[in-house]
């Protein structure tokens, strides 16, 4: 991969930090104003730069057609049990480096956490299964999420309940139940959502 400018990083990491904060690309002209350009002729020629050189793909006729590509040679993570209290990438949790690259889901993966139990059966997601997470504190209804709740990580639905002030953690097991939790407890903490589903052992 070719190296790029200083600011060309800068644009580069302000692109995943919007993504990651609000879950879509920025658009041109956020990136002129993120960085004061005089026009977003500007952004669009780092934006070019950093197509070139490998570091984002760009989708035309869309004013938010960024897709961050895979900078780390395709070597997702394979991360195990995780002890309570501590952050999922750390070093003890990850068994080894899969052979897969998180560019080929959308948005890329970050790593890939193996499935523990069964509370998600009913939409095929099975104990030991590989989970490839986004990692992202922002979910929307519906998607499938990596919460860390009392220090536990679980996988579970997302739905947030606006009328009592609820976040629910659904299982797809009729044998488990929903998890309820007030909406700014300090227990719950969104690690990611997941962006695929991996059958194979690797």
């Amino acid at each position: 991969m070719k190296s790029i400018t200083r600011r060309q990083s800068d644009v580069f990491n302000f692109i995943k930090l919007y993504l990651e904060e609000h879950g879509y690309p920025p658009t041109r002209r956020n990136i002129t104003d993120e960085f004061g350009f005089k026009s977003p002729n500007a952004a669009e020629e780092h934006l070019r730069a950093l197509d070139k050189k490998g570091y984002i793909e760009l989708r035309r006729n869309t004013s938010r057609g960024i897709i961050i590509k895979d900078t780390r040679s395709g070597h997702l993570p394979i991360v195990g049990r995780v002890a309570a209290g501590s952050p999922i990438l750390a070093e003890e949790h990850i068994e080894k480096n899969s052979t897969v690259s998180g560019s080929i889901f959308d948005p890329a993966a970050d790593y890939l956490l193996r499935v523990q139990g069964e509370s998600m059966t009913g939409i095929g997601i099975y104990d030991g299964d590989l989970l490839a997470v986004h990692k992202t504190q922002l979910a929307r209804d519906n998607q499938i999420v990596v919460a860390r709740l009392d220090d536990e990580v679980t996988v579970k639905r997302f739905k947030h309940d606006h009328e009592n002030r609820e976040i629910h953690l659904i299982p797809e097991n009729s044998e488990y139940r929903t998890i309820r939790v007030h909406e700014r407890s300090p227990d719950l903490q969104i690690e990611g959502i997941s962006v695929g589903l991996i059958r194979m052992r690797i």
